[in-house]
């Protein structure tokens, strides 16, 4: 006998409310269902474990079928199914209070107890659907029943002549969703959301031939076979112990295949004080430090939900590749809820944590291999330490310098290599760094000769990690070699004799500005070695971080550029160079030899290009 009644709601805007703030893909209803007939045969399972079915469970494969002339899409499965109360509980008695309060509400409800997740899930149905049908048999001995609604709040419950048990899902399209009508466009979806739940899922059917006999008798045979969306066991929810590399690396082309092996992996194991697998792969990271949305998949119960794992994983771990797996992430969730739920919290510190144990097990149990492979890991590493306080309390432990003569360090290390000659007078120690060899090759001389170490900082965000290493270590400072004299890189008590007087050394400055053609130049006098160059230019430190920093910020860059000012122009007082243009008589002569030597300056740092190069080399001719 059919009966009809009204769904316990206190609204009539259900259903436009559920298609316009819980789901912002109308692909997902057919996540929701399947995932929901998932749920029903695995459920059907746990309790034929217990003993609680003992009859045949038969075939369980979900079969998802099209109805191109009548627009209907079905999904059946052989699971737990439902009686004629389960239907009137899950199904009918969404009871809240209000339209505000029924999208509230849904995002902290426990669908896990519900018998195959019906509820919430289930009305995305109603997002492509003009009509909905359940029919649905349960497994304990009672009537199966055929459950009808229109997408109001108005519903018929009647008997049904379903012989099996199970249930199944009747879509009648409506006509914004035909594009859902089509068997390849389904295969498509399930690809993406379902091709790791554990129950097999068929959408239709594969067809090829086959030649059967030999020679004249052989004859083409038609071979029909199920089509089958998840073939395979995802390996994260394996035994991490029953996995070989291979398995690892076959995974990862499978996720990744047109990129190049990872250097190693993760494997996640936890289930308490939440519950979480999953496999992290570290790629080959080179210059780009842009966290890619696309590279971490999110899974809850094997089911995809995103692969933009903003709001759930630090910036810097978003470098890596992956799948992650937690159940205690609902299937729809918003950005708001991510943010605030304590879960997701505690699920991105305790990755945090894991990727630090990990790379530093590595140094410490392989220490070679680890260096070999610093140049990709350097950055994720450096890139951590600056965006993450957890993760940089554990990396400044095996974070490694570079050294010119590609020897690397750990800070402390580093430390105690250079305490002989580079600790100031405030007892700092003081790391001299090149961030471009080639332009920088004079000055890089110049510190060797003193036996100065320098170190090799030339990445994309060396600029950034330099100034965040001051600012953590204390009894640190960094220089970069063409930032001072060689003499001043290190600040201390000893100073060079002058073979100048005062009165020289004030001559001499009044001859470069006049020769130069610029009276805001404020060229000075240093006493420095007779070998070193007659003329240096360099920046201030401070100066130069502002330039660097606000050119990888954009807008500011050009700010600072165009101002032209912040060089320093340092004459040797003790060069042989030097002394002869203060010995030359002739004004001309004079102008010559000083912008040779400010030209040569130039030189050394790449600066001199065009005319001005062409002039350097025609002067060159004449000098010799």
């Amino acid at each position: 006998m059919a009966a009809k009644g009204s769904i316990s709601v206190n609204t009539e805007n259900i259903f436009p409310i559920i298609k316009k703030f819980l789901y912002s893909d109308h692909d997902i209803f057919l996540r929701e269902l399947v995932a929901n007939a998932v749920d029903a045969t695995q459920k059907l399972q746990k309790l034929a474990s217990m003993g609680e079915y003992d009859q045949e469970m038969s075939d369980v494969t979900i079969q998802v079928d099209v109805d191109k002339d009548n627009k209907t899409i079905s999904i059946t499965d052989r699971g737990i199914g439902m009686t004629e109360e389960e239907v009137e509980k899950y199904i009918n008695q969404v009871a809240f209070s209000g339209a505000t309060e029924f999208v509230e509400k849904f995002k902290d409800i426990d669908t896990s107890t519900i018998i195959g997740k019906f509820g919430l899930g289930f009305y995305s149905a109603f997002m492509v659907a003009d009509n909905v049908e359940v029919i649905t048999k349960s497994y304990k001995d009672a009537p199966a029943v055929k459950w009808t609604c229109d997408g109001s709040t108005e519903y018929e419950i009647s008997e049904s002549d379903k012989a099996e048990r199970g249930t199944t899902i009747v879509l009648h399209v409506n006509e914004d969703s035909e594009e859902f009508v089509d068997e390849f466009r389904l295969r498509q979806i399930l690809n993406r959301y379902s091709k790791y739940m554990p129950i097999p899922i068929q959408v239709g059917e594969d067809k090829r031939t086959e030649k059967e006999g030999e020679g004249d008798d052989a004859k083409d045979v038609e071979i029909v076979e199920p089509h089958i969306i998840n073939k395979s066991e995802p390996i994260w929810a394996k035994d991490p112990k029953s996995l070989t590399d291979e398995d690892y690396l076959n995974f990862y082309k499978e996720l990744y295949p047109m990129s190049e092996e990872p250097m190693f992996w993760i494997h996640l194991n936890v289930d308490f004080p939440f519950e979480l697998t999953g496999i992290l792969y570290f790629p080959k990271v080179k210059e780009d430090v842009t966290p890619h949305k696309d590279k971490i998949q999110l899974y809850s119960r094997q089911v995809f939900i995103t692969d933009n794992v903003e709001e759930i994983m630090p910036e810097f771990l978003r470098l890596m590749h992956g799948v992650i797996d937690s159940p205690d992430i609902p299937l729809n969730v918003s950005r708001s809820y991510l943010q605030s739920d304590a879960n997701v919290k505690k699920i991105s510190s305790y990755v945090t944590r894991k990727v630090a144990d990990k790379l530093n097990s590595l140094y410490k149990n392989d220490r070679e291999n680890f260096e070999k492979k610093w140049e990709s890991i350097g950055l994720f590493v450096k890139y951590g330490m600056m965006t993450d306080e957890k993760f940089y309390d554990k990396a400044k432990k095996f974070c490694l310098l570079e050294s010119l003569d590609g020897k690397l360090y750990n800070f402390e290390e580093y430390k105690e290599h250079v305490k002989a000659l580079q600790v100031d007078k405030n007892n700092k120690s003081v790391f001299l760094y090149a961030s471009d060899q080639g332009t920088q090759d004079s000055y890089i001389q110049a510190a060797q000769k003193k036996g100065y170490d320098v170190l090799k900082m030339d990445t994309l965000i060396d600029s950034h990690f330099i100034s965040n290493t001051e600012h953590k270590f204390e009894d640190i400072t960094m220089k970069r070699i063409d930032s001072d004299t060689v003499n001043n890189l290190i600040e201390t008590d000893e100073k060079n004799e002058s073979v100048l007087t005062e009165e020289e050394s004030n001559k001499l400055v009044d001859i470069f500005k006049r020769a130069l053609g610029n009276d805001k130049l404020e060229p000075k006098v240093e006493a420095m070695t007779a070998d070193e160059l007659p003329v240096l230019i360099t920046k201030p430190e401070f100066m130069r971080r502002m330039e660097e920093m606000a050119a990888m910020q954009g807008g500011m860059g050009a700010m600072f550029g165009g101002m032209g000012g912040g060089d320093t122009i340092t004459i040797n007082g003790n060069s042989e160079f030097v002394s002869r243009i203060l010995k030359e008589e002739k004004e001309e002569e004079q102008d010559k030899l000083v912008k040779h030597a400010y030209d040569l300056a130039k030189l050394t740092q790449g600066n001199l290009k065009g005319a001005d190069l062409t002039s350097f080399i025609n002067r060159s001719l004449e000098l010799i």
